[in-house]
């Protein structure tokens, strides 16, 4: 049976995955919410969208559906928003009787999560976060051969690398703002850090070697993995082999010297997650808990200043 979903941030980056999730899984987007009026890429997947630009009046609209009946009140809000909005959203979704689907990083500190679990436990609703990443087809192979080689007691080395160019516009937006985005480690980093805790274990350590706006690193050590890693949005950062003109971004995850490769298959991985939260699986709150909690430590940590021997990158 089709289910009704309602969205905010309907003009950011990140939508048009979950509309077409929403539609390639058989569902109905009735209400949109976002400041911004850009928003036609509703019309290449629904049509006769309510939308709105002031969430007062989109809040009043989603009520009125609740009244009238269960064919016509939204089943899921899914959450697009910005990062510090989103722990506000999934509230609204669980008053409203909807399960929320929220993007990463679903809020910016662990005790957030606490307050969520509590209200999670008083409501129908269920709240949902996409970690998409753990549902790549080769990632999951990935996952498996090392949950085999636990076995030889040895941690490996992992080097992660992630510049992704962006502009003056990124540090006048909310993404460039702290108490907003939560800073590089959680706003692009955590994607990362997720796939990193998943595959190679709980956080037993960490420490922060240099955090600007531009660019952070620095050192985790996992159950089974010490991981140096490097972050950037400055566009001189890219390696020197990388055409500019034809590519902005640069990632690179290797563990023992070999490169973790999940390039390709990206296309259709929020649809996978939205699947799995139909079905009733999905991934909550204490799936999301870990990595939370590392870009928070990380976000509050003193750099140490020690740059020389802590990322490849910082070498040149």
């Amino acid at each position: 049976m089709s289910k009704n979903f309602a969205i905010t941030g309907a003009a950011g980056y990140v939508a048009p995955r979950h509309l077409k999730a929403i539609k390639d899984t058989g569902n109905t987007l009735v209400a949109a919410a976002d400041p911004s009026d850009s928003v036609g890429i509703l019309d290449r997947y629904f049509q006769h969208v309510a939308f709105f630009t002031e969430f007062e009046r989109f809040d009043r609209h989603i009520e009125k559906l609740r009244r009238m009946g269960d064919d016509k009140r939204v089943h899921y809000v899914s959450i697009c928003s910005p990062n510090y909005l989103h722990d506000a959203h999934v509230r609204f979704a669980l008053r409203i009787g909807a399960d929320a689907i929220c993007e990463k990083p679903l809020v910016l500190n662990p005790w957030n999560v606490d307050a969520l679990a509590e209200l999670e436990s008083e409501s129908e609703g269920k709240i949902n976060t996409v970690l998409q990443l753990r549902v790549h087809p080769s990632l999951i192979a990935l996952k498996k051969k090392l949950d085999n080689e636990k076995r030889l007691g040895r941690k490996h080395e992992v080097v992660l690398t992630y510049i992704t160019s962006r502009g003056n516009w990124y540090l006048v937006s909310w993404k460039g703002q702290l108490e907003r985005s939560g800073g590089l480690a959680t706003n692009i980093g955590i994607h990362f850090f997720d796939m990193l805790i998943w595959l190679f274990g709980p956080v037993q350590g960490s420490e922060v070697h240099h955090a600007d706006p531009h660019k952070t690193c620095g050192f985790i050590e996992l159950e089974n993995a010490r991981v140096k890693w490097f972050l950037s949005i400055d566009r001189d950062d890219l390696p020197a082999e990388v055409d500019q003109t034809q590519q902005t971004t640069f990632r690179s995850i290797t563990y023992d010297g070999s490169e973790i490769e999940f390039s390709g298959g990206f296309t259709d991985l929020h649809t996978e997650i939205y699947r799995d939260v139909l079905s009733g699986g999905g991934f909550g709150l204490e799936d999301a808990r870990p990595s939370i909690e590392l870009a928070q430590g990380i976000r509050k940590a003193t750099p140490t200043g020690k740059t020389a021997d802590s990322h490849p990158f910082l070498k040149k």
